[in-house]
């Protein structure tokens, strides 16, 4: 505990230069982002322009009847199992 008492809270020279060198390759990277170089955000995202979407459609808005007649069939399935085994 004695020794936690006696730290001094400035920065040693190592974390002083890591610092500087973070700052520099922060601004760096800055700059080139200004020069125009494309961020992560403009870059395409590799489904619009994507060979395996040609031929397809989006989903209908049945869909969730769908979902529901699956839904029901496994429930009745499993009705019929419940009720033969007992």
């Amino acid at each position: 505990m004695g020794r936690y008492l006696e730290q001094t809270e400035s920065r040693s020279e190592l974390q002083q230069r890591i610092a500087a060198e973070l700052r520099a390759k922060a601004a760096a990277r800055a700059k080139d982002d200004e020069n125009g170089s494309a961020s992560y955000y403009d870059a395409p995202d590799g489904v619009e322009d994507s060979a395996y979407m040609q031929g397809t459609k989006r989903t209908t808005s049945l869909s969730p009847v769908w979902a529901l007649i699956v839904i029901a069939t496994i429930g009745v399935v499993g009705l019929f199992i419940y009720q033969a085994n007992r």
